[in-house]
């Protein structure tokens, strides 16, 4: 897969959120910031660790 493709993909993603639910979407986005350094390390890391599982099981 070309990686234009894949990052046409996510930015796809991530710019819906904001389109069609940009209420929700701010407040998420307001209670994220208000977690500590931890726990937003965290969920980058579940979220690395996902996407590094879905690429292997899909090669």
């Amino acid at each position: 897969m070309n990686w234009w493709w894949l990052l046409g993909g996510v930015l796809l993603i991530e710019g819906l959120m904001p389109l069609l639910f940009t209420q929700s979407w701010r407040q998420t986005f307001e209670k994220l910031l208000q977690l500590r350094d931890g726990q937003l390390r965290f969920i980058g890391f579940i979220s690395v660790l996902t996407g590094l599982l879905v690429l292997w099981f899909n090669r």
